[in-house]
């Protein structure tokens, strides 16, 4: 699926260097393999408060064997920190890379992040998906940009044009947020897909100007602080800008605490946080063009897919696929990823949560862990 290029540490690398150096239960409709399963309810346990819930293999019903495979697997492979969480409560909470509460960047799993403040937007009434991003952002009322909703943003099928460098342009401009509302459309909005960092950072002038709030306090007050995601923020540039298409950093734990906010269909205790029919909208197939994306979302849903959010160059573009990212894992398996593979996977179909942040691995190395890797905690860890 991805195209291996040599520059893929050095890139992981550099990408880190210019971010440090510049200042449950959804309503989606489950797949067979999660039949004889009842649908979670979202309030039947209290939202994590400071301290999360735990529970043995045994009594949240997986495999310790599994787990144990899978966890050593992930420190094997250079994991900081791996995470596994089913119905409310912690089963695995492994950290080798030091202080679990200290931050790792994340690289590419701030766009899921990223989708979810939009959701809470389109819940406040401040936009729709469907608006035309020029009706927030007056630098793209011209003829060239008019037409690009915030939908197609999300779906990256916006039509604009991707550079080669397209990380590490985004990642050395004082303010990237000017350098991506100056990309070029290359394509009628709709017609291409194309992984597209500049595409997701137009999102942090859609918020700003749609909230009036500038989006790393947006994501601080609305998103972080009522999860309790306190180690968690979003690089700021030397322009003053939140950077969404790879800024975040966090932990293993504040991560989990989305995907559960994804189990709970947008909702942490009482306070909803998002629609309940967002997450409906944001895990299912976005375009025909890649059925396995949602709205900055990976998805294992079965049709075409398109290289993954790990190709650090236009050419896996057109590594055209069919079937599931993971087959024999369900479909409503769904992925926020990033660089190097860091990883949030969330299944709603047994209410479990895995999250991998660490080290970067080669994209060809045989014993990577990846997609397939956190899956064996559903394919095979899941007992009863």
């Amino acid at each position: 699926m991805v195209v291996l290029t040599p520059s893929l540490r050095l890139t992981v690398a550099a990408l880190a260097a210019l971010l440090v150096g510049g200042t449950g239960g959804c309503s989606w409709a489950r797949d067979d393999d999660a039949a004889g399963r009842p649908d979670p309810e979202p309030t039947a346990v209290a939202a994590p408060g400071d301290d999360w819930p735990t529970a043995t293999a045994a009594q949240a019903g997986l495999d310790p064997r599994v787990l144990e495979e899978v966890a050593g697997h992930a420190r094997l492979q250079g994991a900081d920190c791996f995470l596994v969480a089913r119905d409310g409560r912690v089963v695995v909470d492994d950290a080798w890379g030091g202080d679990p509460d200290d931050p790792h960047e994340v690289f590419s799993v701030t766009k899921s992040i990223a989708s979810t403040l939009v959701g809470i937007a389109v819940h406040d009434g401040d936009l729709e998906l469907d608006d035309r991003v020029s009706e927030h952002v007056a630098a793209w009322d011209e003829p060239e940009h008019r037409d690009i909703t915030v939908r197609q943003l999300l779906a990256m099928t916006s039509g604009l044009e991707r550079p080669d460098s397209d990380y590490l342009d985004l990642a050395s401009s004082e303010d990237r947020t000017a350098t991506a509302l100056a990309l070029p459309a290359v394509a009628e909005p709709g017609t291409v897909w194309a992984y597209s960092n500049g595409a997701v950072q137009v999102l942090d002038a859609v918020l700003h100007e749609a909230t009036g709030t500038p989006t790393a306090t947006f994501a601080r007050t609305r998103l972080f602080a009522p999860l309790g995601m306190d180690r968690t923020d979003l690089h700021i540039d030397r322009a003053g800008n939140a950077t969404l298409a790879f800024g975040a950093t966090t932990t293993c734990r504040d991560l989990a605490r989305l995907g559960e906010l994804v189990l709970r269909g947008g909702r942490w205790g009482e306070q909803a946080i998002v629609d309940p029919d967002w997450f409906d909208e944001a895990l299912r197939s976005s375009s025909p063009l890649n059925e396995g994306y949602g709205l900055l979302w990976w998805l294992n849903r079965e049709g075409r897919r398109l290289a993954s959010a790990l190709a650090v160059s236009t050419d896996a573009d057109e590594v055209v696929a069919t079937g599931r990212e993971v087959p024999g894992a369900p479909e409503d398996l769904v992925w926020a990823l990033g660089l190097g593979d860091q990883i949030l996977q969330v299944h709603p179909g047994t209410g479990t949560i895995v999250v991998r942040i660490g080290r970067g691995q080669a994209l060809g190395e045989p014993n990577r862990f990846d997609q397939r890797a956190t899956a064996k905690v559903v394919t095979e860890g899941v007992v009863d």
